[in-house]
């Protein structure tokens, strides 16, 4: 077990691997830098910032990787199961960090190590095997090629360790799909911005860990105490309680289409008329087998779900024959959002066969769904053909969803255009302006013209195009703090930089988002400060999030990205929706931008003032 340095909640020990000597180095965590960033996003941000030159190719060896967990991260804190990839990303070009839960973070601090930073690129095809202090460096060539499955269930053998967890890369990460994902426990991604691609950039397959250690706690009553205080609020929350529980993540396909913020057919629309059969409730109905929770959830808002019957193999697959199975995970809202309405189709069981096929495939949905969506966009307007893709590529066409879904994964056909994701398929064929997303990055499952502060959000968002850095549908839909009405533009900036600011400390803990629908900081400051035995104030923690959040956009500066780049695409700015509860809306972000600066400290371009980077403690 390595050596805590005196740390609590933290191990103590960050775990470097050189791929190109094969080099495998422990040192201890800067503990200074733990105070001021916690941990997660914040401390991997950190150390990047340090550590490597932002201009870097993000596929060259130059980039680094680094896994990240918190300090509640292994603990048994309510949701408690994060850990953060942080990189430049294969996608975007920006600085990104991608979140994952399921046990493999728990698994890294069990054996002994708060982050694992990546450098180099291995020789050959490589895996790396980690049991407590035992690390290796091992040969892969013979798992390159295999799925995300195959590789589990034939590294599983080869080792011959009981519980071992491994997060992998699937043939889209091997191939550099700029949107290839990380997958763990088969079915959780640390999905966006092309993590995955990077990767397999660096010739590394997989990471199993097992680890027998634990988590030590600095005050174990007052952290049960904190604990059993946040688990009574999420059993009276309506969202904790009862809305993830009961239906998943996809509840809310419903709720956003009645609300006219379903984008369906690449954001041409705003309601899916098909909504209902590829919701939550129908999904809970016809195709669930059970909830699954991540690593010390209570929440279980994950879906084991299964085609029945005939329902198994009406969508064919040629490539790769273990998604011939009846059960699976998924889909979450944002895929059936991205495969479903997004392309036009309304079969919930050709979103669950394309949800799996993403998973085995390690490809991030919600980027190969819009993808998808925006070459359909193409065929409709006669930019491509069928000599171009083999297969109709029309809106609602189900059976090209699968289709695609392999041949972008191995980049055949077709497929090869899809795999460098929206932005630069519609840049080739001369038609930037169909792409729907900010800084090379789709879209998620929310129209920014019928929900302002979202459009907000997408715009300023550090890793590209992202709801889950600022989610200001939580309160400009489901009333959470308070209500505020989606079609205005008022306090907008002010609501989307606090969410900004604590989502980047709930990041950084090892928490959960999820968590945010029933508790605040204030509770998780508790578990906090009595599992590390620093005594955090709420004010700290805000700050800490802010620190992390402009450290984020002073890496980006770096690597060339300007406030020009805080924009829309000209139809969510310029074309109002045609029809539905929003018709007329376009988003204003002029109206928030100059605001949000403003309350940022940054000047009028979107640069951080000299005033904000002493504030902060990044001036030096």
């Amino acid at each position: 077990m390595s050596d805590r340095n005196g740390m609590h909640g933290w191990i103590g020990t960050v775990l470097r691997v050189d791929l190109t000597t094969s080099a495998i180095t422990k040192e201890s965590l800067n503990a200074e830098w733990a105070k001021d960033y916690v941990g997660g996003r914040g401390l991997g941000v950190k150390y990047l910032s340090e550590e490597m030159d932002p201009t870097v190719d993000p596929l060259s060896p130059e980039n680094k990787m680094i896994f990240a967990t918190g300090p509640l991260t292994g603990t048994n804190a309510s949701c408690g199961s994060r850990y953060m990839v942080v990189t430049k990303g294969a996608l975007t070009n920006a600085i990104t960090t991608s979140n994952s839960g399921g046990f493999w973070g728990p698994e890294m601090k069990f054996a002994g190590y708060d982050m694992i930073i990546l450098e180099g690129k291995a020789e050959k095809p490589s895996y790396l095997w980690i049991y407590d202090d035992q690390v290796e460096l091992r040969d892969a060539t013979h798992l390159w090629g295999k799925t995300v499955w195959q590789t589990e269930e034939e590294l599983r053998s080869e080792l011959g360790v009981p519980d071992t967890i491994i997060a992998s890369i699937g043939p889209a990460g091997e191939k550099l799909v700029r949107f290839a994902c990380i997958m763990n426990d088969l079915h959780r991604a640390a999905g966006r911005s092309g993590v995955g691609a990077v990767m397999g950039s660096k010739n590394l397959k997989a990471i199993a860990l097992r680890g027998t250690g634990g988590v030590s706690l600095a005050d174990p009553l007052a952290y049960m105490e904190g604990q059993w205080e946040m688990k009574a609020k999420l059993r009276e929350a309506p969202v904790t309680a009862e809305g993830l529980p009961m239906y998943g993540t996809e509840v809310l396909v419903n709720v956003i289409n009645e609300h006219g913020a379903l984008p369906t057919r690449n954001h041409q629309e705003t309601v899916f008329e098909d909504a209902e059969n590829i919701s939550g409730e129908t999904l809970t109905e016809t195709r669930l087998v059970a909830n699954k929770a991540c690593f010390s959830c209570t929440i279980a808002c994950g879906r084991v779900s299964t085609l029945p019957g005939d329902a198994s193999s009406k969508y064919s697959v040629t490539t790769n024959p273990q998604n011939w199975k009846i059960a699976g995970e998924g889909p979450e809202y944002e895929a059936a959002w991205a495969m479903g309405s997004e392309c036009g189709i309304g079969d919930l069981d050709a979103l669950i066969k394309a949800n799996w096929l993403c998973n085995d495939l390690g490809m991030d949905s919600i980027s190969f769904g819009a993808s998808v969506a925006a070459a359909m966009e193409l065929f409709e307007k006669g930019v491509i053909t069928q000599n171009e893709t083999e297969i109709p590529l029309e809106f609602g066409n189900a059976e090209a969803l699968i289709v695609m879904a392999e041949k972008t994964a191995y980049r055949q056909g077709f497929g090869d255009a899809i795999a460098e994701g929206s932005r630069r398929m519609t840049e080739t064929l001369g038609r930037p302006e169909l792409f729907m997303g900010v800084r090379s990055q789709e879209f998620a499952a929310y129209e920014a013209r019928a929900i302002q502060g979202m459009g907000l959000g997408y715009a300023t968002s550090n890793r590209g195009a992202c709801h889950l850095k600022a989610y200001t549908v939580a309160a400009e839909i489901l009333g959470l703090p308070r209500q505020m009405d989606p079609r205005a533009t008022e306090e907008k900036a002010e609501i989307t930089k606090i969410f900004q600011d604590a989502t980047s400390t709930v990041d950084a803990l090892g928490l959960c988002q999820f968590l945010t629908f029933g508790v605040g900081l204030e509770e998780m400051l508790p578990q906090l400060s009595a599992a590390t035995g620093v005594p955090y104030t709420l004010e700290e923690l805000m700050h800490i999030g802010e620190r992390i959040w402009n450290l984020e956009r002073l890496w980006n500066e770096r690597a060339g990205f300007t406030g020009k780049d805080d924009t829309l695409p000209k139809r969510i700015l310029e074309e109002p929706i045609p029809s539905g509860p929003a018709k007329g809306e376009v988003n204003r972000l002029g109206e928030m931008l100059p605001e949000y600066y403003e309350l940022r400290g940054w000047d009028k371009d979107g640069i951080i003032t000299a005033e904000k980077k002493k504030e902060l403690g990044l001036d030096s």
